[in-house]
């Protein structure tokens, strides 16, 4: 059996089995782990330097899942956007495939809060068929994320069956695999699972730290290993209370991220998921955060601000102010807040765009 298997084995998924050191009162968050699963594994653990920490905040449960009234189990309306079991169609050309329905750690703030890791959430060989009859079914889709749960978690073959299915269909171009692995279990991306991911280029991976504590040695040696296979990497993000609404320390995260070749995709203002209110932020702090960053240091360390949409909207970008005005003259205001002025050239008559235009009217 392989260290990261046994580590898995290993998790903790009762508050009581926490360990002492913690000096805790496990009793209250026994009903929290009833409604929505705990899972973390002695790695992820062993992150953790004191209660209520950034770390312990992501993996332990905490009461105030219980006392959210404010959102949905469902804010993205996934459920109605799956024309089959476990595939989300939310865009024209891109389409969100659950192909696994556990996690290596269970993250108190999950999007997929409402079934991740519990009954409602079944996956099997024939529903990841028929997700995949449907992907070969229409020729629009040329991007397939492959999500969950966890799809590293998979065990190498079922994970290679799928990879191989997916690029038997001559329209898909890309696949993308959304991932908290190389965080929160990092001894499970092994050399042949580096060799395996490889052979289905081009593949990209998107993971998921949150706070600098979690770039580990371990964590950097799982990245590279990715990369050295020549699978590009880029990171997403929650912006989460407690964790990392603190704009040095997003900084701190961006900048690490790069040193071990991820680069920053997105941060994502904390989607309106049942149990996790007691961790949204409002949008001004992420703002912030992004003038924190932007002329701060590096722009490859600056990803894209977004909410996802309520209602299954998509994701929609967002910018501090940095436009003043518009028209003859575009006023601009930079990073440290002083204005400057961009001489805008006249519209041409007669360019594609009034063509279009005339072509409305």
């Amino acid at each position: 059996m392989e260290t990261w298997q046994k580590l898995f084995q290993a998790s903790i998924t009762r508050p009581g089995n926490l360990p002492g050191r913690f000096g805790i009162d496990p009793r209250p968050l026994e009903a929290v782990a009833d409604r929505y699963p705990m899972r973390v594994n002695p790695y992820y653990l062993s992150l953790i330097q004191t209660v209520g920490d950034p770390i312990w905040r992501q993996a332990v449960p905490a009461e105030d899942e219980l006392r959210d009234r404010v959102c949905p189990a469902d804010p993205l309306d996934e459920e109605n956007q799956s024309p089959v079991p476990n595939l989300v169609h939310r865009y024209p050309d891109r389409v969100l495939f659950l192909v696994s329905p556990e996690c290596a750690m269970y993250c108190r703030f999950c999007t997929r809060k409402r079934k991740v890791g519990g009954e409602h959430m079944a996956i099997s060989r024939q529903t990841i068929e028929e997700g995949i009859r449907y992907i070969a079914s229409r020729p629009e889709i040329r991007d397939v994320i492959l999500s969950g749960g966890d799809p590293l978690l998979l065990d190498d073959e079922r994970l290679e069956w799928i990879l191989k299915a997916l690029r038997a269909i001559p329209t898909v171009e890309i696949i993308r695999i959304g991932t908290r692995i190389p965080v929160v279990l990092p001894q499970r991306i092994t050399p042949a699972l580096a060799r395996l991911l490889r052979r289905h280029s081009p593949l990209y991976i998107n993971t998921h730290f949150n706070h600098p504590d979690e770039i580990t040695d371990i964590a950097a040696k799982a990245c590279a290993r990715l990369a050295d296979a020549g699978i590009p990497l880029g990171n997403q993000s929650v912006l989460l209370r407690g964790v990392n609404d603190d704009p040095l320390v997003m900084r701190r995260l961006m900048q690490k991220l790069l040193t071990i070749r991820v680069k920053p995709y997105y941060i994502y203002q904390a989607d309106m998921v049942q149990g996790t209110n007691h961790f949204r932020t409002s949008v001004e702090e992420g703002l912030e955060i992004i003038r924190a960053l932007r002329g701060h240091t590096s722009g490859m360390a600056v990803p894209a601000y977004v909410i996802d949409a309520p209602g299954g909207g998509g994701k929609i970008p967002l910018l501090p102010d940095y436009l003043h005005s518009l028209g003859e003259e575009v006023v601009l205001r930079n990073y440290l807040g002083e204005s400057y002025r961009y001489q805008n050239p006249a519209r041409l008559s007669g360019s594609r765009h009034d063509d279009a235009a005339n072509d409305l009217t």
